[in-house]
């Protein structure tokens, strides 16, 4: 009886193979000119951390990053519903505010109009979130702050 020969048939090219498709991203790299910006930052890292750590430094720049962490840190303790929420609202609401009536002026709605807008359900309702929206804020802004982190963590900070 014959043996069994132990073949294996290599597979089908299908495409570029892992060492083609690095040279020819070395090559895209190259030609874009990133490969030289990469050396020379290399080269002048000494001159390039002193820039980068003098523009750190700034006031301005330690105020723009505690500012972005702060928000943030307020985004991230919302579900994204109510981000969802919040900013398709906002962006309704900019529609309203900057549709102009070309049509009839509103005039004031004078005393009895005050009166039947003051028994409207319907305005009511919708103006009491925003009455509740208006008092959070106002309680946040009356709450004084040193430093932010440690507003928000209750955690002392030297920062």
């Amino acid at each position: 009886m014959a043996k069994a020969i132990d073949y294996q048939p290599e597979p089908a090219k299908i495409g570029p193979d892992a060492h083609e498709e690095l040279e020819r991203l070395l090559e895209t790299l190259h030609q874009h000119g990133v490969l030289r910006l990469a050396n020379d930052l290399v080269a002048a890292n000494n001159a390039v951390a002193k820039v980068l750590v003098q523009g750190l430094q700034r006031e301005g720049t330690l105020n723009v990053m505690q500012n972005i962490s702060v928000i943030l840190l307020a985004l991230s303790s919302l579900p994204p519903e109510k981000v969802y929420k919040l900013a398709f609202g906002l962006r309704d609401m900019a529609d309203a505010l900057s549709k102009q009536d070309t049509g009839s002026e509103e005039k004031a709605p004078g005393l009895q109009g005050a009166w039947k807008m003051l028994q409207d359900d319907e305005l009511w309702q919708a103006l009491t979130p925003l009455f509740r929206g208006m008092r959070a804020f106002s309680r946040r802004m009356a709450q004084p702050v040193d430093k932010p982190i440690s507003a928000h963590t209750g955690k002392p900070s030297d920062a």
